[in-house]
């Protein structure tokens, strides 16, 4: 059991008692507030009773932008992400998820009925916890990112979510997380035996209208009625 401190976070509740969850994390230097306005376009909470966790990252400083203190789930020390990853920064977020994930369980939403769901940075550390998580969850839903840690990914993936429906969404313009390193994440993901929804759009670092309606169709499918 997550030890780790409940985040600060914008929470979003249905009328009814909550049946589902998606927990939502950012990109680097935004904030819980950034997908808020997202939520209602994607139909989920009032029809299906779903609640939407929105926390907002610790404050840190990030070397490539000359150390500047912002929000951000863990350090980027060079433009190539892969390189001197800030495994530590990396570990404590995803205990920090953990913890939110056990809040809703304990709040009575199954971990079953729980989506992962992220931009970049936020994207990745959906990635790494929910891979790793030990009860099986609804999905991950990973957007504009890649798999961090991939060194130690096989040896770390639980059995439980060795299952977990995953939806990966991409720009092919991205400049920030070039599509390759998504691609090779995605690959990763195939060989060892996970489904992998890919998705990619004429756009760069950003969401499109197209995608929010992929992302709608793939989240009714693991939370509709269907699966209540």
């Amino acid at each position: 059991m997550s030890t780790a401190p409940y985040l600060d976070a914008v929470e979003i509740d249905p009328t009814d008692t909550p049946r589902a969850c998606i927990i939502w994390l950012h990109g680097l230097g935004a904030d819980g507030h950034d997908f808020e306005p997202l939520i209602p376009q994607l139909g989920l909470v009032e029809a299906f009773a779903v609640r939407v966790v929105l926390p907002h990252a610790p404050r840190r400083p990030v070397t490539i932008n000359g150390g500047m203190v912002m929000r951000a789930w863990y350090d980027i020390k060079t433009a190539d992400i892969r390189l001197g990853e800030d495994r530590e920064g990396i570990l404590g977020s995803a205990e920090q998820l953990s913890a939110l994930i056990e809040r809703e369980v304990a709040a009575g939403i199954p971990a079953a009925r729980i989506v992962l769901a992220g931009f970049s940075q936020g994207g990745a550390i959906a990635l790494h916890a929910g891979l790793r998580y030990p009860h099986a969850l609804a999905g991950i839903l990973a957007l504009s990112t890649y798999v961090p840690l991939a060194d130690t990914l096989a040896a770390e993936v639980t059995k439980a979510n060795s299952k977990v429906p995953i939806m990966m969404a991409h720009g092919m313009q991205d400049p920030v997380i070039p599509v390759v390193l998504a691609l090779q994440s995605r690959d990763r993901l195939l060989q060892l035996g996970y489904h992998v929804n890919w998705h990619s759009y004429p756009m760069q670092h950003a969401l499109c209208t197209q995608e929010i309606g992929d992302m709608r169709d793939w989240l009714l499918q693991h939370l509709g009625e269907e699966n209540g």
